[in-house]
């Protein structure tokens, strides 16, 4: 796939602007049947920075190609502004498989970016047993939660840590039904968390539509919370 610049993209492409439109629409509750989205977001103690950030690479955390970098093209055309640049991991990466914390440096320093903003992707609410008690929000090599990152298995820009069980897990095909997504903003020099956004859309029937929601509700959190203008 040729690397081409996300502007053009965002500029040209009718379909993802109708499809921003959905997904705004349902954030407002102007249309009903639409996907119905909640975020919680939570500033980290100590860091040194909380924004407003401009230059912010876009990452989607998923072991599938195909499912990172549609999300990461829906991100960024959300927080896309006349004070933010928005970069696409995707395209700004020098090799997009498997996904490291080195080509996400490297392509923070070609691109000068100030922030980094990773999102780890799920499906529904999967049904595993965990330790003898139910979980909902995905395997132990897959989970959306801030406990997942306590027990390592994900690291610096959420990268995954453990390739092997991340590589294995099945890819993400749709986004239907209701979902978890965990997004963390980094600010790249450090690099240190500066801030997380826990991600609830239920009713997702669609998973352009879907896209379209859930990073609209990221995207507005950020700037109800000054990290983005």
């Amino acid at each position: 796939m040729p690397r081409l610049p996300f502007r053009r993209i965002h500029s040209t492409s009718a379909l993802l602007g109708s499809l921003l439109l959905l997904g705004a629409s349902a954030l407002s509750g102007c249309a009903s049947s639409g996907p119905r989205v909640h975020t919680t977001g939570a500033l980290q103690e100590g860091a040194s920075s909380r924004g407003p950030f401009s230059r912010v690479l876009v990452v989607g955390v998923s072991p599938d190609l195909n499912q990172r970098c549609a999300f990461e093209q829906f991100m960024a055309a959300q927080i896309e502004s006349d004070s933010v640049e928005a970069i696409v991991s995707c395209f700004a990466v020098k090799k997009r498989e498997p996904l490291t914390r080195e080509s996400i440096e490297e392509a923070v320093v070609a691109k000068q970016a100030d922030a980094v903003l990773a999102t780890i992707l799920v499906d529904r609410a999967w049904e595993v047993e965990q330790g003898g008690s139910r979980d909902t929000r995905g395997d132990a090599s897959y989970k959306a939660t801030d406990a997942g990152f306590a027990a390592g298995y994900y690291g610096i820009y959420s990268v995954p840590v453990v390739y092997g069980e991340f590589q294995t897990t099945a890819p993400i095909l749709t986004l239907k039904g209701d979902v978890k997504v965990l997004s963390k903003l980094y600010e790249t020099r450090g690099p240190t968390l500066v801030y997380s956004i826990e991600t609830e859309a239920k009713g997702i029937e669609q998973r352009d539509s879907g896209l379209a929601a859930v990073t609209a509700g990221i995207a507005d959190r950020l700037r109800r919370d000054g990290l983005i203008r």
